[in-house]
């Protein structure tokens, strides 16, 4: 039987890796750290947040005591003007799950960022960025003629993936939109041209989809414990080196409210409110998206608790012993 005691022997002639999914605040860290712990794995970030270096309180990254009990990669390792993709991110994972692999570390490939996970497993054409401008037109647009003469002026463009995008979804109406103008190419047609993965490997996907009622409870008390531990004087020290309140950095979830906040725009309750309400809101789209596009092996309906451990580590061991 492997225990925290025995490590795992890697001698498979493809990567294995465990990944564990859902949405922010489901306790993923919590439960890749006590996997890590049980079989001296090594934890590759899949969060898109997360990869920045700043605002590590913002982006509930590891503290120093959790990265002392097992390697973390792929944390902080983006500049705070960086733009980052799919793509992009996932050739990087892809060469940590190899290394770590070579060393006999199982790879637990932990985040919340469907696209980056759907990029490592199944891959994803790297498609050209969309200018700022671009996105401001589109949803400039958008905001003018409603939802569904956007709809309908985007099945012109491309028929394929309007068909697929309900009426109502604001966010993939305007990718979809973005793409097209910007490229010159519709959305669906990139879609189309999907590579084989980065990494030629074997996954064991474990997905947490906690209650939503769970969720949201979960993620005002940890944005609470975040302004109390500092969240707003780390977004002041950040804006204070020069980062402008449009640099990719300040897409971290709670970061432009609490920098309109800093601003005089709006009252401190303001920014908090607004902060727990874009959060709630991803973690919707995030439920929304695994639910629909993620396979995984084993889904828990429940936060993480050890009380799910016996059950994870029995799979876990199957899943690297064969």
């Amino acid at each position: 039987m492997l225990s925290s005691q025995t490590p795992v022997s890697l001698t498979h002639s493809r990567p294995k890796a465990i990944v564990i999914a859902g949405p922010t605040a489901s306790g993923k860290s919590a439960l890749a750290l006590a996997i890590a712990a049980e079989f001296h794995g090594t934890i590759i970030n899949a969060d898109s947040q997360q990869c920045y270096g700043d605002l590590p309180l913002l982006t509930a990254r590891p503290t120093s005591a959790e990265t002392s009990r097992a390697p973390h990669r792929l944390f902080g390792d983006l500049g705070p003007l960086a733009k980052d993709s799919a793509p992009a991110w996932a050739a990087r994972a892809a060469m940590v799950i190899a290394e770590s692999t070579a060393i006999g570390s199982p790879p637990i490939v932990a985040g919340g960022t469907g696209l980056y996970l759907q990029a490592l497993m199944a891959g994803m054409p790297d498609m050209p960025s969309i200018p700022s401008e671009v996105r401001d037109a589109a949803r400039a647009l958008l905001m003018e003629i409603g939802h569904g003469k956007f709809h309908a002026r985007l099945a012109v463009r491309d028929p394929a993936g309007a068909e697929r995008i309900k009426t109502g979804d604001t966010q993939r109406l305007l990718r979809a939109w973005e793409v097209a103008e910007a490229t010159g190419r519709p959305l669906s047609a990139w879609q189309a041209d999907t590579p084989h993965p980065p990494l030629a490997a074997d996954y064991l996907s474990i997905l947490l989809m906690p209650a939503r009622a769970d969720v949201v409870t979960a993620g005002d008390e940890r944005f609470d414990r975040m302004m109390a531990c500092g969240a707003l004087e780390e977004v002041a020290a950040l804006l204070g080196r020069g980062i402008p309140p449009t640099a990719p950095v300040m897409r971290v979830l709670g970061a432009r409210p609490l920098a309109r906040h800093l601003a005089g725009e709006i009252e401190r309750a303001e920014a908090i409110t607004l902060a727990k309400t874009a959060t709630r809101q991803y973690a919707k789209r995030q439920s929304t998206w695994f639910r629909h596009q993620l396979f995984a092996e084993t889904t828990y309906f429940t936060k993480y608790s050890e009380s799910l451990l016996p059950e994870v580590f029995s799979k876990i061991r199957r899943f690297l012993l064969t």
